[in-house]
């Protein structure tokens, strides 16, 4: 062990730095999870708790020591009861991602569940939809003709959107990532006009239209016939099914990847 210099009676090596800053980088990071929440107020608290122990221990404070051994050896009893909702939250982030899923099967409903469900119910009721989503690279231009919501998906709002009635329901719905990122927006329309000898209407022609400049996928729910369609690459495929949607999604969007623990920890504050 290669001694760098001391600090009184205490000892400083090069082991010790990078023992100091990975334990900084991990207080950091958890602080930045919890930041704008109670537990953060309790968890400074618990920082300051373990501070205190650890000068009155290099002290020798014998009877300061015991009585904050009684605190520290509760500690981790202590973070599971203080911290539930946050580890809750946490852990279920984990076992979204791709990598933990080869060994943990999910039940949560996926984007392409959900937009199925929510375009099969639409259809039942007739009510006129057309959902995009973006399967590599964004339409951002797109998006901006439109409301913007980056609510997440879900199917009560997605069905919502496109009740008759509702603000909302004219124009198309773009998702990204699990996120509604708009609602109401313009897309341009395709040349084609017919396929098989029957007319497309306005939503038809929007929802081609987009795959034909984007790398995008395209769900329409015709009002009139209550038709699910999908568009891709520039192509139509109608008549579609409930599971035959299902299977068509599946194959064309991913789920979001998380990279890294930033991205985990991004999409953790996201959640909340």
């Amino acid at each position: 062990m290669f001694e760098l210099f001391k600090i009184g009676f205490l000892t400083v090596s090069f082991t010790d730095l990078i023992d100091i800053a990975i334990v900084s980088f991990i207080v950091y990071k958890l602080y930045i999870l919890l930041r704008g929440t109670i537990a953060a107020q309790i968890f400074i608290g618990l920082m300051i708790i373990l501070l205190i122990s650890f000068l009155s221990q290099a002290a020798n404070l014998r009877a300061v020591s015991w009585l904050l051994k009684l605190l520290t050896d509760i500690w981790v009893i202590a973070f599971l009861i203080l911290f539930q909702p946050e580890i809750r939250r946490l852990l279920v982030i984990l076992a979204r991602n791709p990598f933990l899923r080869v060994f943990i099967k999910s039940d949560a409903p996926t984007a392409t569940d959900i937009v199925a469900d929510s375009a099969f119910e639409l259809a039942q009721q007739q009510h006129g939809a057309l959902i995009v989503l973006i399967t590599s690279t964004g339409i951002r231009g797109y998006a901006e003709t439109g409301e913007q919501l980056n609510a997440r998906l879900n199917q009560a709002l997605l069905t919502s959107i496109f009740y008759p009635r509702s603000p909302l329901h004219d124009g198309a719905v773009i998702i990204k990532n699990n996120i509604i990122e708009a609602a109401r927006c313009t897309l341009p329309l395709s040349a084609t006009t017919q396929i098989d000898g029957e007319t497309l209407g306005m939503r038809h022609r929007a929802g081609l239209g987009i795959t034909e400049m984007a790398d995008v996928l395209s769900v329409i729910v015709s009002e009139e016939t209550g038709q699910i369609s999908v568009a891709e690459n520039g192509n139509l495929t109608t008549g579609l099914s409930k599971d035959a949607l299902k299977k068509k999604l599946s194959q064309a969007v991913k789920q979001p990847v998380v990279k890294g623990w930033k991205g985990l920890f991004d999409q953790y504050r996201k959640s909340k």
